[in-house]
Order: C-alpha cells, then structure tokens, then sequence
C-alpha cells in the first residue's frame, strides 16, 4: 500500500509511510493523488482530501465530523443510542435559555465547551453564580446531568474493535477523571456491556479511530463523549503499541473495497 500520514507521532510503527507536513501539503499533490491511504490530516485539509482528491483518509470522514465538535456528537448520540448518553441539553446561548436551563435541571450538574479537550472547558456547576459565569464564556450552552460516579472508562477504537481501555479515576483535586487534570489509571477488566456500545454505536455512525468515554452506572453504560484523537499514556502503561492494529485495518479496509467517495 501507498500510504502518506500528516502525523510522524501516531504512524512512527507503520512501514512504508511517506510523511508530509500538513501546511505543505499542496506541494506534494502527485503523491496525494497516487496514495492508497492518507493518513491523519488535520481537520481544516479534510474536506479538500475527500472532496477534491477523493482521498481515502483515516481516520474516517465520520470520525472527523463527529468528533469535532460536542454538540454535533451528542446529537449523533441522542440518535443511535439515547438510552445510553447522561441527559444532555444543548441550546443556542441566549438569557431566556439560560435561564429554561437553569429551572430545568437540578444542581449539580456538568456544563461544558463544546470543542475542549482533556477535561479543559468542562465545568461542575453547583450554584447560580457558577452558571452565569459559564453562560458568559460558553458559545453554546451545553448541559449534562452529573452521573453518580468516580470513575469512567477510556475504550481505545480502531476499525470496528476496541482493542484497549482502561479506567480512569477521579482526581482527588475535582470531579474530573481525565489524566490530563490528575486521573489515576486502573487496570481492572473492561465490562463487555460497554465495549460492546462502544462497537455497536462506532459502526453505526462510521466511526473508526479514537477514544470513547464511558460511565457505568451500576451494569448500564454511557457513552460520555468521543474523541477522534486521544492520548497514550494508558496504553504505554499496558505495553501496547497500536501502530500494527492500525495497520492491519487499513490493509483489510484497502482489500475490502475501492477509495472512499468513488
């Protein structure tokens, strides 16, 4: 396979990959063009590798677009699977909402940007001060009710399979259970209610890359968020390099079927 990557970091293991720098991208056309496989673009080259080159891109289109943004995320969510998100209300940020919201639900609860990350932009709200200050800062207004738990599970994606995870418990600092904010790791078994949503909803939506956020409450899973791109540090703990794994998908996905959008 003819295979080019955006992104030395993630594709260190595979064999065969020509990297290019993404603000250089235009000038290497001929090996765009010839490529099996692009590898990691950034989000602003997406729509000009599928639309314009008919690139074949991983992660997929889908995975870009959903896991771009929150509010487009959990809508996808309240879609496929509403039985298993926390209840989420997302609206346009106006004081007549803010205030719906806040008679609506029932403090506390959690509050977030729609387009952070690692636990950035997301916010325990326990009093009418702590939502008008996020009210002021929030391009939308984007709720969720707080689920009664300690811990949540990170579950690693590629192709259709989950093929890592881990737990993720709260900082003794805050609420948040995010590596990034002071987590800790635990190894403990993966319960097979959770990978199996996570498989379920991921091929539902033609999701095939990145890292879902899960709650257990009691033997009943919650997809929290998705992240098309997540960090590694669970699975450097575990020993596992997933350079191979994605591999083996794009070479099973090559085989399968002709280049994406012809």
């Amino acid at each position: 396979m003819r295979i080019v990557s955006f992104d030395a970091f993630r594709t260190l293991d595979l064999p065969g990959v020509h990297y290019i720098k993404p603000e250089h991208y235009l000038n290497h056309l001929p090996a765009l063009e010839q490529a099996d496989w692009v590898l990691f673009p950034e989000y602003w080259q997406v729509n000009a590798l599928c639309y314009g080159l008919h690139a074949r891109i991983f992660p997929s289109i889908a995975s870009y677009h959903i896991g771009h943004d929150k509010t487009e995320q959990t809508r996808a969510f309240q879609l496929v699977c509403p039985h298993n998100i926390p209840d989420t209300r997302v609206l346009e940020n106006t004081p007549q909402n803010a205030d719906l919201l806040w008679d609506e639900l029932c403090p506390p609860f959690v509050a977030k940007d729609p387009r952070s990350s690692e636990g950035r932009g997301v916010f325990l709200i326990e009093d009418r001060s702590q939502w008008r200050e996020y009210c002021a800062q929030s391009p939308v207004l984007y709720a969720q009710e707080r689920l009664p738990i300690d811990r949540d599970l990170r579950l690693v994606l590629i192709g259709k399979k989950v093929v890592a995870g881990y737990w993720r418990l709260q900082s003794p600092d805050g609420f948040l259970n995010n590596i990034a904010q002071g987590g800790a790791l635990d190894f403990s078994p993966l319960p097979d209610a959770a990978v199996k949503l996570v498989e379920q909803v991921a091929q539902r939506l033609g999701l095939d890359h990145g890292g879902f956020d899960v709650a257990m409450v009691g033997t009943h899973p919650y997809i929290i968020e998705y992240n098309r791109l997540c960090g590694n540090q669970g699975l450097v703990e575990q020993g596992i390099r997933i350079g191979a794994m994605i591999y083996d998908h794009l070479l099973t996905a090559f085989r399968s079927g002709p280049r994406a959008h012809e």
